[in-house]
């Protein structure tokens, strides 16, 4: 490396880092978000959003990802990260999908796991995967990635940890729900870091 590009590496590495917004209203979503980007933000500071919440109205997790991003950064001004995520069972040809916060129609999470588990009663297939669209907006630039975690659902809620439909959700290779994982353990493995791994390089590269 040529001298001049040391001195430019240098003084590159001393910038201040960009704020990034969160595009979510979700209170356990920020704080496993945090957890799970952690260092991978490096110099970036991750910052919360106030804004109004957009009508999630695709049909995709990816699609409703990047509603969520796209209207957090045109609200702020600044790139913004979202996620669309939930549970797809086979059984049920991959309901809730991504209506799995609103399965029940009340947004309650004991609501909406007791209902799935009553919709699955009986069923000998009870497969499924949690999925995890992760979205980047910044400008006109716009990137998503796909994290899958695999597993299967229990035929009664266990554990204390999490949110969601982890207290009813086992993955595969474990013999514990993921609500009975501690936020160390899950995090290590589920699909939001899986999806949020995989965007990272690229937001870091973008941002520089």
């Amino acid at each position: 490396m040529a001298n001049e590009e040391r001195i430019e590496a240098a003084a590159d590495a001393r910038r201040p880092g960009t704020r990034i917004v969160l595009a979510t209203h979700n209170a356990h979503k920020v704080a496993e978000l945090r957890r799970i980007l952690g260092d991978r933000l490096g110099m970036h500071e991750l910052v919360g959003y106030e804004g109004p919440e957009p009508v999630e109205d695709g049909a995709t997790f990816a699609e409703n990802a990047l509603i969520k991003a796209r209207a957090a950064a045109k609200h702020t001004g600044l790139p913004a990260l979202a996620d669309d995520s939930g549970i797809a069972v086979d059984a049920l040809g991959g309901a809730p999908g991504i209506q799995s916060a609103r399965y029940a129609g009340t947004r309650d999470d004991r609501d909406n796991y007791e209902l799935l588990l009553r919709n699955l009663e009986g069923a000998a297939d009870r497969s499924a995967q949690f999925v995890c669209a992760a979205a980047f907006v910044d400008g006109e630039f716009e990137h998503v990635e796909l994290g899958i975690w695999p597993g299967r659902v229990l035929d009664a809620p266990a554990g204390e940890h999490g949110f969601g439909y982890d207290p009813v959700f086992q993955p595969d290779g474990s013999d514990v729900s993921s609500a009975e994982m501690t936020p160390e353990e899950k995090n290590a493995v589920s699909h939001r870091t899986r999806a949020f791994a995989a965007i990272m390089p690229m937001v870091r590269e973008r941002l520089g």
